[in-house]
């Protein structure tokens, strides 16, 4: 028995609550990894997990295990990459989730420079809205728009995302540029829902202009769930938009989005990194981290402490 690919197999079903779930995060099979929890038993003489047909619990020998295995696989992997070699280069596979806008018109393009710096790092990036369960899918970590609501999850606030209201020239020919936000409420206009992953119902929005505040919900006729159809469906003359600064700029510059509303503001929407509260923080996730900080603080920096808890594309 390798004693390391048992303990790494006992902490993968530990956190998943799985043995097929950590076979699968472990690009494995079941049955290996019953093999080597069960083989780290007899060689402890002490029984880890309950098992039944429906059910997986964590004994009290096995809880206190955990602890420990956890903090030793950490303190392995800081032996191997204080290596002068992998200190200089740190190296590994990162799988890591950013929303699909970001992922386009920013992560994925400064990638050629992150790659330039640290080449030994495969990285697994998806790109998408959805909420992404970090210790059964095995991602190291995710950048999310909005408050977190996972209070177990360890978190860094990297940077501010500025918003605006937008809608296309075709939009504002059909229904009329309306004169103020109260008037989204009614016909004829419409906007186009974003469906948040946490809630699947669109937010309502606040605004605020000197002392004079507001809520608007809008109406819609379309809802989504990703950042790039949200925006398409806004250029295709959908409803009106509400938007990070990022995602509109491109849009505006080509004439496909008008800015609206210019004298009332929107609460910046903040952005975090966020990652399992008992992932070891590696030398290559580190780094990734450190990146994404200064590219953020290139696009939105952080500009205030996050008020709101809304669901919108980031």
């Amino acid at each position: 028995m390798d004693r390391i690919d048992a303990m790494q197999a006992f902490v993968r079903v530990v956190e998943t609550g799985s043995f097929t779930r950590a076979a699968d995060t472990l690009q494995t099979s079941r049955t290996r990894v019953t093999q080597l929890v069960q083989h780290l038993e007899t060689h402890l003489r002490v029984k880890l997990l309950h098992r039944t047909t429906r059910k997986l619990n964590v004994t009290a020998d096995g809880a206190a295990y955990y602890e420990r295995v956890v903090r030793l696989l950490a303190d392995l992997d800081d032996a191997e990459t204080s290596l002068s070699a992998a200190s200089d280069a740190p190296r590994g596979r990162l799988r890591v989730d950013v929303p699909a806008p970001l992922a386009n018109l920013i992560v994925v393009p400064a990638l050629p420079a992150f790659h330039a710096r640290y080449p030994d790092i495969q990285l697994d990036l998806g790109a998408s809205d959805r909420q992404v369960d970090l210790i059964d899918e095995n991602v190291d970590c995710v950048v999310r728009g909005g408050e977190l609501t996972d209070p177990s999850l360890r978190a860094r606030h990297v940077g501010d995302l500025l918003l605006g209201m937008y809608a296309a020239p075709a939009y504002l020919a059909r229904v009329g540029t309306p004169a103020h936000p109260q008037a989204l409420e009614d016909d004829p206009h419409r906007i186009v829902g974003y469906r948040g992953s946490r809630t699947g119902v669109p937010p309502a929005y606040d605004l605020q202009r000197g002392d004079e505040q507001l809520r608007v919900q809008g109406r819609h006729v379309l809802s989504v769930d990703d950042g790039n159809a949200y925006l398409a469906a806004g250029i295709a003359g959908l409803g009106v938009l509400w938007l990070p600064q990022y995602m509109a700029r491109a849009p505006v510059e080509r004439g496909e989005l008008v800015p609206l509303f210019a004298d009332w503001q929107l609460a910046p929407m903040p952005m975090y990194l966020a990652f399992p509260p008992n992932r070891h923080v590696s030398r290559k996730l580190r780094v990734f981290i450190d990146w994404i900080v200064d590219l953020m603080a290139q696009h939105a920096p952080a500009i205030q402490p996050p008020r709101s808890r809304d669901d919108r594309p980031a």
